[in-house]
């Protein structure tokens, strides 16, 4: 079992930055992948931005690319996602995941709302 607890969630004006974190504990060892999801109200949940912990790779949504980066504190087991230059869609709840195996783990959510 992992456990993921996200923060850093909050209300910024289009354009601002926020910087969301994940701490995980458990059984983080078997994870092999972590990252981002987020969801709106009536819609599925939608990837963002995740690493592999084995090969360092690094993927992004195209509609983040060049705005949000996601980075790694091995020693505190947390990741973390930098979102700068914020739109208005980019209001939803976003969720902290990762992936050991066939298993997927989630985090409670953090709500982002980008709104002036």
């Amino acid at each position: 079992q992992v456990q993921l607890v996200e923060s850093g969630g909050g209300l910024v004006q289009p354009g601002g930055s926020l910087r969301l974190s994940c701490a995980a504990s458990g059984r983080t060892s078997t994870s092999d992948v972590m990252g981002w999801f987020r969801q709106t109200p009536g819609k599925e949940r939608e990837f963002v931005a995740a690493f592999s912990w084995s090969g360092g790779r690094i993927k992004y949504a195209d509609s983040v690319k060049g705005r949000f980066t996601i980075a790694r504190d091995n020693a505190k087991n947390t990741i973390y996602l930098q979102m700068n230059s914020l739109k208005p869609e980019g209001t939803a709840v976003y969720y902290c995941h990762a992936g050991a195996g066939p298993c997927h783990y989630w985090g409670q959510g953090t709500q982002v709302t980008v709104s002036s």
